[in-house]
C-alpha cells in the first residue's frame, strides 16, 4: 500500500515538474520590439516584426518574426543590397544578396554580425544602442 502511495506521489511530482517546464519553454522565446537601433555605419529600425537597416553604401532589410531567445541570442534571415553613387539607370537591376544577421542583446546593446550567403567577404560585425541614431555615410 505504501508503495502505491509513493508511486503515485512520483507521478503527480513528475507531471507537475513537466507541465511547469512547458509553460517555460514556451516563454523563452521573445519579440525584439518596436524601435530604432543605431550605431557606426549602421541604422536598425524595428516596426511591426520588421526591419529596415542602412548601412554605409548599402541597405538591408529582414522579414520577421525577430524572436530572441532566454540567452538574448538571435539569427534572422533578410537581405543585403549594395548601392553605389550617382543615379540609378533605367532597367538596372538591383541586386539584393540573402543575408543572415546573428547576434546578441545585453540590456540596451546589440552585437549584430552580418553573413552573406554565397559570398567571400568576411562577415561584417557592428556595435547598436537602443533609442540611438546610426552613423550612416551614404554613397554620393
Amino acid at each position: 500500500m505504501k508503495f502505491r502511495t509513493q508511486n503515485k506521489i512520483l507521478v503527480a511530482s513528475s507531471l507537475v515538474l513537466l507541465l511547469a517546464s512547458i509553460g517555460i519553454g514556451a516563454r523563452k522565446m521573445q519579440r525584439l520590439d518596436n524601435g530604432t537601433w543605431g550605431g557606426p555605419h549602421i541604422q536598425f529600425e524595428v516596426s511591426d516584426g520588421a526591419v529596415g537597416i542602412e548601412y554605409d553604401c548599402a541597405h538591408g532589410s529582414i522579414a520577421g518574426p525577430l524572436t530572441v531567445d532566454r540567452q538574448g541570442r538571435f539569427s534572422w534571415r533578410g537581405t543585403y543590397t549594395r548601392e553605389r553613387g550617382g543615379p540609378i539607370r533605367m532597367g538596372q537591376k538591383v541586386d539584393n544578396l540573402p543575408a543572415t544577421y546573428s547576434g546578441s542583446l545585453t540590456g540596451n546593446t546589440m552585437k549584430l554580425t552580418v553573413r552573406l550567403e554565397n559570398s567571400s567577404n568576411e562577415p561584417q560585425t557592428f556595435t547598436l544602442e537602443r533609442d540611438k541614431v546610426g552613423r550612416v555615410f551614404k554613397c554620393k
